[in-house]
């Protein structure tokens, strides 16, 4: 927009700004070179002066204290405008060449340019144009409202934001005033605009700490903290804290808080209606905020209702951007390997798992006929590289595949007998369990820092001979396998000890050779349950680890923990392969997707995130939850996922659109395990209330409404009652439900520690 670039340069001749001049015709000439960063000379005088529009060179605000290349030429090649809305404050805006009049933002004119108009800094809003950021640079404003660009959201530049703009006595009167407004509107708009509340109300008494004025940042909390949702409390609690500017300076909460912008999903007549009355009453102060601090996701169609709002609001940093939601998302199942099964009516006795393989008779039946076409929605099978099949796995496919010839179908009419392992006199503590995917073992993590194996068949656990047994053994025998077991080792519990805290995060690999678990400690370990020894220690967390998964096909592993990032190993890797950044609180509990190419992590910012494997992208970002996320399930079929956090709902979500299907409501306390049946008929929940609930979810899938429409504007209507999904609650004496598990026949197993309070 060559107008706007000469209106500038004039003003920095006509300022004596010539060293900013000469860097703007430079950039301006050559967009998209990397000049390096130009560092401004400090007797540069203000682009924004006195109100008046009179300039002083000498004592004049700084414009830029620094001027980087990356920041100077908005993206896109687009020229660079500097503008501004209100005195004090400088912003850069982007414009695309030849769209000289379509931008969102109030226009603001520049002091002492003649008082030519200039766009003020775009909103950020859905369809418009927004404030360029270059990707891994934060533009913050700086104390004099200059821009400073900082590579790492540093503590103090974050704060600065927080600049002294307007009265604060007239705080709490711009507060009530627009909750007036509000409250005022047609009920349409009132439940979009009420979202305002809360990003505002803490952004505004940030401000005030900011600046010191502590006796009005008191009042203005105690007389509008109580009318803000009440999922918000326990983020009120910790802000309520917040009294003092020394305060703000460590406060994580205070970080994200500022870092991230909080997103709001508001119709289009909605946000119109907005702008119109921030203008009209003059009430710069939190047309600022909102310009700022907050990202407005504007669609155009109908406002939604309070219901389909508060299904989905609720997290950290407000809903997801409807764009964090449209990649594309192979959820489909790899197709399995064929091979041929050995076919005999004579069932072996199920415990020889152990022995050789059986001769294969050359009969191709089973697998081969039944590995049916390539699922559309499945990602291309070498996507990501897997391990390959060992003859032991084979054999463990066959056996698991006449399981499931024996399997029982679950659904309303024939619900499962359910197994409970309560663990008796665990004042150790009980923080984490698992089970084998046979159901032959189970695992119990420990706050005393040990791992306890148990064998849950009458087959004892037996440990490898030493090195001088194992040379004398015949290598060439049928039953080489048994012989190198050490029958004296034979017990049904193996301690193991190692970690240096509490063990938070159990689990098996698939072929049962291998268990890891997570501590508080920070390690990750891999143990042999051939040896029952710690054979590798990961580190790579400095904080607690509080969760472990292995993928569903081994050699791969996902940990998540205290420092907020997920990452992803393989077995014979020191390093982490992935590292999945992006929450913005604790990742409380990961889960591999079926087909092990996507992890799935909930976590303390109340969302759950989906991951891409292959290239460690965020794909999915769903919010809802008013607590932190402690359990995940991916359905058998790879399409939906169940999640359960701390208030006590079950969610459930399609992946391939990103889109909330189905809360169920009953259980009273936190949700620490979610279980499908291995058809994906049944889902089981079983929480920290006493009780295991089977939720019926064929009919949860069924007739879903997701249309384009429904997609793009996130309107979801949710049914009012989950309670014909409910097939049964199942109370427990007195003992919370930390883990459950299907067996192959669809016997339900949950497990447990008692507590006799």
């Amino acid at each position: 927009d060559r107008q706007t670039l000469v209106a500038v340069l004039q003003f920095l001749r006509r300022s004596n700004l010539r060293e900013s001049e000469e860097i703007l015709r430079r950039e301006a000439r050559l967009l998209g070179d990397d000049l390096g960063a130009a560092a401004l000379s400090p007797a540069g005088a203000g682009l924004l002066g006195a109100p008046g529009g009179d300039t002083d060179p000498a004592g004049g605000e700084a414009l830029l204290s620094r001027v980087t290349a990356a920041a100077a030429i908005a993206i896109g090649g687009s020229a660079a405008t500097v503008a501004s809305s209100s005195p004090g404050v400088a912003a850069v805006a982007a414009v695309p060449p030849g769209k000289g009049g379509a931008r969102a933002g109030a226009a603001g004119s520049l002091p002492g340019a003649g008082g030519r108009p200039l766009p003020a800094a775009p909103l950020r809003t859905g369809g418009t144009l927004c404030l360029s950021q270059p990707r891994g640079l934060s533009v913050m404003l700086g104390h004099k409202g200059g821009i400073v660009v900082e590579d790492q959201p540093d503590v103090s530049a974050v704060l600065s934001a927080y600049n002294q703009q307007g009265d604060p006595t007239l705080y709490e009167e711009y507060y009530s005033g627009l909750k007036h407004f509000i409250e005022c509107s047609l009920d349409c708009h009132r439940a979009e605009l009420s979202q305002l509340f809360y990003p505002l109300f803490v952004h505004m008494y940030l401000e005030l700490v900011y600046n010191q004025h502590e006796s009005e940042a008191k009042s203005f909390f105690e007389r509008f903290h109580g009318d803000q949702e009440c999922y918000y409390q326990d983020d009120l609690r910790v802000l309520s804290s917040l009294t003092k500017k020394e305060h703000m300076k460590g406060n994580e909460t205070m970080l994200d808080f500022r870092t991230s912008k909080f997103v709001l999903r508001i119709s289009r007549d909605s946000y119109q209606l907005l702008k119109r009355h921030l203008q009209e009453k003059q009430n710069n102060q939190i047309w600022n905020i909102v310009q700022e601090h907050l990202y407005i996701d504007i669609f155009d169609g109908m406002p939604r209702s309070k219901q389909q709002i508060d299904a989905m609001v609720g997290s950290l940093a407000g809903e997801a951007k409807r764009e964090a939601n449209k990649a594309k998302v192979f959820f489909g199942l790899l197709k399995e390997p064929e091979f041929d099964v050995p076919l005999d009516d004579e069932d072996e006795e199920g415990e020889n798992e152990e022995g050789k393989p059986k001769k294969k008779k050359p009969k191709k039946d089973s697998v081969g006929s039944k590995s049916k076409k390539q699922d559309p929605n499945a990602p291309p099978q070498n996507r990501i590289p897997l391990p390959e099949l060992k003859d032991s796995d084979k054999l463990d496919k066959v056996m698991n595949m006449k399981e499931a010839a024996r399997r029982v179908r679950l659904g309303p009419e024939c619900l499962p007998s359910i197994c409970f392992y309560t663990f008796l006199n665990a004042y150790q503590g009980l923080t984490a369990v698992d089970i084998t995917d046979d159901s032959s073992m189970i695992v119990g993590g420990f706050a005393d820092s040990t791992v306890r194996v148990w064998s849950v068949t009458p087959k004892k656990l037996r440990s490898v001979k030493t090195a001088a047994d194992l040379s004398l053994i015949d290598k060439e025998s049928d039953d080489v396998l048994e012989r190198i077991m050490d029958e004296k080792t034979a017990s049904e519990l193996k301690i193991l000890y190692g970690h240096s805290g509490p063990v938070y995060g159990t689990s098996f690999s698939p072929d049962r050779n291998y268990l890891l678990s997570c501590s508080e400690d920070g390690t990750v370990r891999l143990w042999s349950l051939q040896t029952f020894t710690c054979l590798v220690g990961y580190k790579g967390h400095n904080y607690p680890v509080w969760d472990t998964q292995f993928s569903p096909y081994g050699y791969y592993f996902v940990s998540g923990g205290h420092d907020r990032v997920a990452r992803l190993w393989a077995t014979d890797h020191y390093q982490p392969l992935r590292i999945f950044a992006g929450h913005l609180a604790d990742v409380t509990c990961t889960r591999f997707h079926p087909n092990s190419n996507y992890i799935a992590t909930g976590s303390a910012d109340r969302t759950i995130r989906l991951w891409d494997v292959l290239n460690g992208n965020c794909v999915r970002i769903f919010t809802g939850h008013k607590g932190p996320i402690h359990s995940l399930a991916f359905s058998p079929n790879g399409r939906f996922l169940a999640t359960g956090a701390t208030d006590g709902r079950v969610l459930l979500w399609d992946i391939g659109h990103g889109l909330m299907v189905g809360e169920l409501k009953g259980h009273t306390d936190t949700i620490y395990a979610l279980r499908f049946s291995r058809d994906g008929e049944i889902l089981a929940s079983g929480s920290m209330d006493n009780t295991v609930r089977l939720w019926d979810a064929v009919k949860a899938f069924e007739d879903l409404e997701t249309d384009d429409f429904t997609t793009a504007t996130g309107h979801i209507n949710l049914p009012e009652n989950s309670q014909d999904l409910l097939l049964g609650t199942y109370m427990t004496k007195s003992t919370p439900v930390v883990h459950l598990h299907f067996t192959r026949r669809n016997l339900l197993l949950a497990a447990g520690a008692y507590s006799s309070q």
